[in-house]
């Protein structure tokens, strides 16, 4: 099942999915320039792209917009193992983060190890 999926993806929908695996919830804002690694501030993948790709996979079932604080938790691919949000999420404007479902898990895993785990190799 998980390969019939996974071949109806376009390649910025399979590199967002395993980018979210590698990296934990995140917006499409940063992922157009952070996407599995990337650096600079420049958008590697045009944000609107990103933002329609989400909005798919959300529709998919494989994304979902994250629920919840995100107050002490990794909020981005950026520095992971430092960029932690530590103000009130509340008293900013509300960022749009999006995290796996436990199918889109099971998807993004498969793609993680077979395209781009062994790409980095």
């Amino acid at each position: 099942m998980s390969d019939d999926i996974i071949a109806r993806l376009s390649e910025v929908e399979k590199k967002i999915l395993a980018h979210i695996y590698a990296y934990g919830p995140d917006t499409p804002w940063l992922m157009a320039r952070r996407l599995l690694g990337a650096a600079g501030w420049r958008p590697v993948v045009p944000e609107e792209e990103v933002e329609a790709a989400c909005r798919r996979l959300e529709e998919m079932g494989l994304l979902r917009r994250h629920l919840g604080p995100l107050k002490g938790k990794v909020t981005s691919s950026i520095k992971p193992w430092l960029k932690v949000k530590q103000r009130n999420p509340e008293r900013k404007g509300p960022g749009i983060y999006f995290e796996l479902t436990k199918q889109g898990r099971r998807v993004a895993g498969l793609l993680y190890k077979q395209y781009f785990r062994s790409a980095k190799d």
